[in-house]
C-alpha cells in the first residue's frame, strides 16, 4: 500500500484483502487501525464501520466545514 493512498483508501483496501482484519475493524474500528497502520484515532472522533452490500447502500453525509467550531471537529475531518 502506498503512504500517498488516503488513509481511508487504506483502511479499505486491507479489509478487502486480509479477512481477520475485516472482522476486527467491524467489532473495534479504532483497535484495529491502530494494530494495522499505527494511527491512534483521538477518543474526540468516534468511528462506526458498516458494510455495504448488493442491495444495501449507506450515504454518508459530512458535516458543513463551514458550521464547523471547534478544534476537535477540524481534527475529525482531517482524520478522515
Amino acid at each position: 500500500m502506498s503512504n500517498e493512498q488516503p488513509l481511508k483508501d487504506q483502511i479499505i483496501q486491507k479489509a478487502w484483502e486480509d479477512a481477520e482484519f475485516k472482522k476486527q475493524l467491524i467489532a473495534n474500528p479504532k483497535e484495529a487501525v491502530k494494530e494495522a497502520f499505527g494511527i491512534e484515532v483521538p477518543d474526540t472522533i468516534e468511528v462506526e464501520v458498516v458494510e455495504e452490500s448488493a442491495n444495501k447502500f449507506y450515504l454518508v453525509l459530512p458535516e458543513n466545514p463551514k458550521t464547523m467550531k471547534s478544534v476537535d471537529q477540524v481534527e475529525a475531518a482531517a482524520w478522515q
